[in-house]
Parts: structure tokens; C-alpha cells; sequence
């Protein structure tokens, strides 16, 4: 079973990809490459510690809008990358709330208040919280909550039909997830520039009227999702009902800016006009 379209990976210039498409109700409408493979996610890691985030606020561990991070900042704020801490580095730059600085630091500081709040270490908070229950098996979280998971694509397509129809969560939690955050906060969306607005949820990128954006030319406004700098990523298309990952072991680069929107364009004309 696949959608033609998914073949467009073997043209990439990468040693390995794989990829996979599937529908809110679950349904796999295709898969191509090796899907049981494990690749590390690098930034794709997000959503799943946002993921787990919003478990522990609905377990009442955590409130989206308590202290967390740097001064003035909450949890709500290190979700949607503006609390002001520094991409890489655990410094403020500027006040919670005034622009969107995407920050490694600040899903590396919401890791650490989740696990004191829990007190569970972070990493197998996620594993209790969201890998379990949806028998994501291959997945781990190896260090970093912004950075280091290790997923494939089989295990990323159960955690996309979750998010498209949540079990673990309300759905009006993941509705939150998916709205923008702090509107008309501008900000660089990295390996794409200067975004304004850079639009963003908890945990997730929305696409919005971004330009230029890794997602496809077809891609509704209310797309959101994620990418990697190892190669990586996910996306969920609400208005069509679908959500593809693709896992590379290439960096990010030129390639992908060029090769991505096209191949989504392609899985949307396919899937969309029900072609499987």
C-alpha cells in the first residue's frame, strides 16, 4: 500500500529517508523507505515534549500559566518560544511575551520543571505519558527535550493520528496547541528568516501565511507541525484530514527548502483527491 507520490523521497540526495501519510481516523494511506527505522529527530523532539506537557497539565502537575523559566516567563511562554531565553544558551535576551525567539533553552528549562513538578525525570515522563500509551516502542528521548529524541516513522505516525484525534488529551487541549499564541509576535523562523508574524503554538509551528515555509504552496493556513535540523519532519493538514512525516539521516539544508514543499504539494494532490 502506497501513494505514488511518497516515491518522490528516493530523489532526494540523501543516504536513507523514509516517509508516511496518515489520516485523522488512523488509517496509513502509505508508507515508503524504511519505516522501522530509528533517526534522531533533532527539533521533531518538540511537539512530542509539548505533547507530554499538556499531559502533565491535565493531570493538574502543571499550569499553562505558572512561573517557569526566566523571570516573568510561564510555562505557556518556554511552549511557544517566547519567554525570551536565547536559542542555545540558558540567557534572557529579551522580556517574556515580545518576540518569538525559537529557543532550545526554553524546552530544555520547561523539561526541567516538568520534572520537578512530577518528579519524574523528563525523559520517562514522555515515555509514561505519551510513547506508551500509544506503543511508540522504537521511540526514546536521549538527552535534550528540545533535541534528542530518536523516533521512526511508524512510531511518528501513531503519535500524528493522536494528534489529529486525541485519546491521551481533550481535544480542546490540542485545539490550544494548534492556535496561535501571543499573536502578531514576530520573530526568525530558523533556516527561513525573519517571519512577521512568526506564528506558533504550544509546541507546534503554525504555517499561517509564513513565506517562505517548509511546508507546500497547497498547505492550508492552519497547518502545524515541526521540523528537524537532522532532516526531519511532520506535519498535520487539518483541512485535509491528513498528516506525513519524513525521516532523513542528511541535514537540513538547501535540499530540503527545495525538495520538501514539493513533495507535499505532490502527497496533497494524491491523498486529498481520496487516490490511494
Amino acid at each position: 500500500m502506497s501513494l505514488k507520490s511518497l516515491a518522490l523521497i528516493e530523489n532526494w540526495p540523501v543516504p536513507s529517508a523514509a516517509a508516511g501519510v496518515v489520516r485523522a481516523d488512523g488509517t496509513v494511506l502509505g508508507t515508503q523507505g524504511p519505516v522501522g527505522r530509528r533517526f534522531p529527530l533533532a527539533s521533531v523532539t518538540k511537539p512530542l515534549a509539548a505533547y507530554a506537557a499538556l499531559v502533565a497539565y491535565e493531570e493538574g502537575a502543571v499550569e499553562l500559566d505558572e512561573p517557569a523559566g526566566p523571570p516573568g516567563a510561564t510555562v505557556r511562554h518556554l511552549l511557544a518560544h517566547t519567554s525570551g531565553l536565547a536559542f542555545d544558551e540558558h540567557r534572557v535576551t529579551s522580556a517574556p511575551g515580545e518576540r518569538r525567539l525559537y529557543s532550545n533553552a526554553g524546552f530544555e528549562q520547561l523539561g526541567d520543571h516538568l520534572a520537578k513538578a512530577t518528579d519524574i525525570p523528563f525523559a520517562e515522563y514522555l515515555r509514561q505519558a505519551v510513547l506508551e500509551p500509544l506503543g511508540m516502542t522504537a521511540t526514546a528521548l536521549e538527552g535534550s527535550p528540545a533535541k534528542d529524541g530518536v523516533s521512526t516513522v511508524e512510531d511518528l505516525l501513531r503519535f500524528a493520528a493522536e494528534v489529529q484525534a486525541p485519546r491521551l488529551l481533550d481535544p480542546r487541549t490540542v485545539a490550544e496547541a494548534m492556535s496561535v499564541q501571543y499573536p502578531g509576535t514576530k520573530g526568525v523562523l530558523p533556516g527561513y528568516g525573519h517571519q512577521n508574524p512568526n506564528d506558533w503554538g504550544l509546541g507546534f509551528e503554525i504555517r499561517d501565511a509564513k513565506s517562505p515555509h517548509w511546508t507546500g504552496s497547497s498547505s492550508s493556513p492552519r497547518t502545524f507541525g515541526h521540523f528537524g535540523q537532522s532532516g526531519t519532519f511532520l506535519w498535520i493538514d487539518p483541512a485535509a484530514g491528513l498528516a506525513a512525516v519524513a525521516l532523513t539521516d542528511r541535514a537540513f539544508g538547501p535540499w530540503a527548502v527545495e525538495a520538501w514543499p514539493v513533495f507535499t504539494d505532490a502527497v496533497l494532490a494524491e491523498a486529498g483527491a481520496g487516490g490511494h
